[in-house]
């Protein structure tokens, strides 16, 4: 009897990805979108301005300018951006022991991102719009609305936990990248660093912010470079 011809051998799936033909290609993309988010952090800080807040004309100036809007929107899509490419890590190390701290690391930062944004669009939008009827002489206690958005129980504590949670998400990621075998086992470090350092740089004078925005920025290229490389190697295989 005539044994079956053997079926042609399949390829095998690379250590550096999932096997499907869009694994590189997501990995570059996740590249890109953690470099674009490091740029909008250096722009956050830099481009924000830093009038004297607590008066009212100082308050005015700063919140209800251009900048004030364009700036916490830099802050924003940067977060989004940082958020998406943490998916390129997770791809990367998908098929090594790292792959649950990066899923953990992608679950947490999203919901960290979830709850911080709401607070930067009332800081955004609220705030600015609050002022610039200040300007026109409609608002009479600009100081204490600023402090009632600001400062208000609720929003301050789900901004807290959710900037806690983007710090938590950064060091799996970090931890996640050491151990996949697979990126450069430093790579991660400043990523982290940039953001376990959030909250606490909100307590600093405008100099240590916009050095701030630099850490954060050298962080998220340094992971981007990195997967970048990786999505070189898959598309290789």
């Amino acid at each position: 009897m005539r044994q079956p011809a053997p079926e042609p051998p399949t390829a095998t799936r690379g250590a550096l990805g999932p096997g499907d033909p869009m694994s590189s290609s997501r990995t570059r993309w996740g590249a890109v979108a953690l470099a674009v988010a490091g740029v909008l952090f250096v722009l956050y800080p830099a481009v924000r301005p830093w009038q004297d807040e607590s008066t009212v004309e100082g308050a005015t100036k700063a919140l209800s300018s251009g900048a004030w809007v364009a700036a916490h929107l830099f802050a924003m899509v940067g977060f989004i951006l940082a958020a998406l490419g943490l998916l390129a890590v997770w791809n990367v190390v998908s098929r090594t022991r790292a792959e649950p701290l990066a899923f953990a690391a992608v679950v947490t930062t999203w919901i960290g991102v979830g709850l911080t944004l709401p607070y930067y669009g009332a800081e955004d939008f609220g705030l600015n719009a609050i002022a610039r009827k200040a300007a026109d002489g409609q608002v009479s206690d600009l100081l204490g609305l600023v402090d009632a958005v600001r400062l208000s129980p609720v929003p301050i504590t789900v901004f807290g936990v959710g900037l806690l949670l983007l710090a938590a998400g950064a060091v799996l990621a970090a931890v996640a990248i050491w151990r996949s075998g697979v990126l450069p086992r430093s790579s991660g470090i400043l990523f982290a660093a940039g953001f376990v350092l959030f909250l606490p740089q909100f307590f600093t004078p405008p100099a240590v912010r916009i050095a701030h925005g630099v850490l954060v920025a050298a962080g998220s290229i340094v992971v981007a470079l990195a997967l970048w490389r990786a999505g070189d190697a898959q598309a290789r295989q």
